[in-house]
């Protein structure tokens, strides 16, 4: 096994990160996981995550977490609204013994991330590490963090999301706007705080469709509601607009605007002072992306390829990355980590641009003229 006797630092612990690190476990490796959370229970944000077969699902099995999930994830919430600004719908398959997510299922983040801390051993998480910077030494790197403690690693796996810090010690390729930016907004005691909203949901999902722009709404088990507005706008909208995203009122304002085509329900996202906003525009990288293998430096999930959500693949991608990288460091095919890691890149890169060219063609879909009409089309395997 090429990483035999190597010290291996997984900088993140999302989904991606901790599945790697239980993967690597299995096979003796001696590996730390450094995460910026205080401690394991900081609030989880974001929406629900639908899993799939050849991928989220698969790097469970994987790591024998799968009796966990299943005792864990929540069978109705993939389960699908698509309504226009005026609340019509157009589908709905909680009316249906049919869903088109029945095969993807949803567990939300703070499960998903409760069940891997609990598989790995005791103290693989160095809480409370928030990444400063790195510097080579030996011939790994010594990693400094916000804590001002510092640790040595042979070989550093990137896993610290979309706007990872230790991207560009291996590649200076810089991301591309995707032409649209998201809000995020989490209302807690939804049931309480957006009761029609709530209801109307059903503790599934809601694609609301319309004048070239998208509410993404779920349900979470602890009775949270996510919602993303999606919007075109210039790339620096959010520091142009000059909106404190700070304060709920100044972004109601914004809504009541710039949705002012929509039904007045809508305005139940802002009216409770039980919610957190947070401004998301939407880079991706290059389909074609590529960079020189480092011996002892590699990345994973959004620290590699981030991407806009519209194609359900972010959790996914950063599992699947988990697993093909851990079968290449510990399959002893390979004759040293860089080999390893040169095939996994290879792999993982050319799977991004397939993933990468779907995501942006939905983005746009989603906010163009007849949104909902290829959107259903799509569902029923039509070409638009």
């Amino acid at each position: 096994m090429v990483i035999q006797n190597k010290k291996i630092a997984i900088v993140g612990g999302g989904p991606g990160g901790l599945t790697l690190a239980r993967l690597l476990q299995l096979k003796n490796a001696d590996i730390k996981v450094y995460e910026r959370d205080e401690n394991k229970n900081v609030r989880v944000q974001g929406a629900t995550l639908d899993l799939h077969e050849e991928s989220g699902l698969e790097a469970l099995a994987r790591a024998g977490l799968m009796e966990e999930f299943k005792a864990n994830y929540r069978p109705n919430a993939g389960k699908l609204k698509v309504l226009d600004k005026n609340l019509n719908v157009f589908l709905d398959e909680h009316a249906s013994e049919d869903s088109y997510a029945e095969d993807r299922p949803e567990i939300d983040r703070a499960p998903l991330r409760k069940i891997l801390l609990e598989s790995l051993e005791p103290e693989t998480v160095v809480w409370d590490s928030q990444f400063v910077y790195m510097e080579q030494q030996n011939q790994g790197w010594l990693l400094h963090f916000k804590n001002e403690k510092s640790y040595y690693a042979d070989i550093v796996i990137a896993c610290d999301g979309a706007n990872s810090k230790i991207r560009p010690y291996l590649t200076h390729i810089q991301p591309i706007y995707s032409g649209v930016t998201m809000i995020e907004g989490n209302i807690y005691n939804a049931e309480t705080n957006a009761p029609k909203l709530w209801k109307l949901i059903n503790g599934g999902k809601i694609f609301a469709l319309d004048h070239n722009q998208s509410l993404l709404l779920s349900t979470k088990g602890d009775g949270t509601l996510t919602f993303y507005t999606g919007c075109k706008t210039d790339e620096y909208w959010i520091k142009d607009s000059g909106i404190n995203f700070n304060n709920k009122q100044q972004v109601f304002d914004w809504f009541k605007k710039d949705f002012s085509f929509w039904d007045k329900a809508w305005l139940e996202l802002f009216e409770s002072d039980e919610i957190s906003i947070i401004p998301r525009p939407q880079y991706h990288f290059p389909p074609d992306q590529h960079w020189e293998t480092s011996s002892n430096l590699t990345l994973l999930g959004d620290a590699a390829h981030k991407m806009p959500p519209y194609a359900g693949e972010g959790v996914n991608m950063a599992m699947q990355d988990a697993y093909e990288l851990a079968e290449c460091l510990t399959n002893n095919q390979f004759k040293n980590v860089k080999s390893a890691i040169s095939n996994y890149e290879k792999n993982m890169l050319k799977r991004a641009s397939d993933i990468t060219k779907i995501t942006l063609y939905n983005t746009e879909m989603l906010h163009a003229p007849n949104a909902i009409e290829n959107l259903l089309k799509i569902f029923q395997g039509e070409e638009i």
